[in-house]
């Protein structure tokens, strides 16, 4: 891989790793806030993420996770590069307010872009703010082209859910979980060939930040979804249960899925579910919206020239967020 050095007094990439993760949170946090407040949301102060959140999030990138140092030392930025088989993206990426608009960024998303076609990845994007004209512009000139959205939508929990008909991974024992994975991936494969969510499914399981839910019909797996629970902002109590990935065959297989995955966040006594839904799924966007999930927030998906993002057969959904 190429060693980016844009200001001869940045050095990177280097090696990211847990016991980074204290200076990893204060860029977060400085960087965007300082974003917001350039949009004009002068009230706005990011909070620092939840370690175990960060915890998750390294150890998915592996070696994909990436940081700069300055001549004294001291974070400049930072960017947890992921794949999931053939599907790569950045996130999250963040420079110092103070050492922005001198080259770090382009540096550091060169550096990913990289080591992502590297790993051989079909698809390889990102997420910004849809408002941030000039995030848009920056990425474009790297040459990523704007696709759909990312909606983030949540929906109230009601006390008195049906029980979950699904399986759960955290409710079997080791062997029986190995047979889930490897039926989730093979599942998932036929549908977009080379995606591979298992790392992710294994590493929520082994950190206890939440769990997946698999429905089944006639022994074959037709939907499962990948969720959180532990809070994503440090020293806030677990208030939603976030849905990360979603897979599912049909519109029934889709609902079936949604509401195993309501009924386990009342089962855990959580009152509102949070979906990463992106809207080339129209029909399943329409479906929450009939359920009474509202719109809470909205990323661009962005993707880099010659990777887009898989075509999935019709009638089916794949969310996959770009976020942590």
């Amino acid at each position: 891989m190429k060693m980016w050095q844009p200001d001869r007094k940045v050095i990177g990439p280097l090696p990211a790793s847990e016991a980074d993760v204290g200076e990893l949170n204060r860029v977060f946090a400085d960087a965007f806030t300082d974003r917001y407040r350039r949009d004009g949301m002068v009230g706005v102060r990011v909070p620092a993420l939840n370690p175990v959140i960060w915890r998750y999030a390294l150890r998915d990138a592996g070696a994909g996770a990436m940081l700069w140092r300055d001549e004294d030392d001291q974070l400049v930025a930072f960017n947890i590069v992921h794949h999931s088989g053939l599907e790569g993206w950045m996130g999250p990426l963040a420079v110092r307010p103070d050492r922005q608009r001198l080259g770090v960024g382009g540096a550091i998303v060169r550096s990913a872009v990289d080591w992502l076609t590297d790993q051989g990845v079909t698809t390889l994007g990102l997420e910004t703010m849809p408002r941030t004209v000039d995030n848009i512009g920056f990425y474009s000139r790297m040459d990523f082209v704007p696709g759909h959205l990312t909606v983030t939508m949540s929906g109230d929990v009601v006390s008195r859910q049906p029980r979950e008909r699904g399986i759960r991974l955290g409710q079997v024992d080791d062997s029986e979980r190995t047979e889930l994975l490897a039926r989730t991936r093979d599942r998932l494969q036929r549908s977009a060939p080379g995606y591979d969510f298992t790392r992710e499914l294994e590493l929520t399981h082994e950190l206890q930040i939440g769990d997946t839910t698999i429905i089944e019909r006639g022994g074959e797996i037709t939907a499962f979804a990948l969720w959180h629970s532990a809070p994503l902002a440090d020293t806030r109590a677990a208030d939603e249960l976030r849905v990360l990935k979603l897979f599912a065959d049909s519109r029934a297989s889709f609902l079936a899925v949604v509401r195993d995955v309501e009924a386990a966040a009342a089962r855990i006594s959580i009152r509102r579910v949070a979906v990463r839904c992106q809207t080339a799924h129209r029909e399943a966007y329409r479906e929450l919206v009939a359920r009474g999930y509202r719109v809470r927030w909205t990323d661009l998906r962005m993707t880099f020239a010659g990777y887009p993002e898989a075509d999935i057969p019709e009638g089916e959904t794949l969310f996959s967020n770009w976020e942590i």
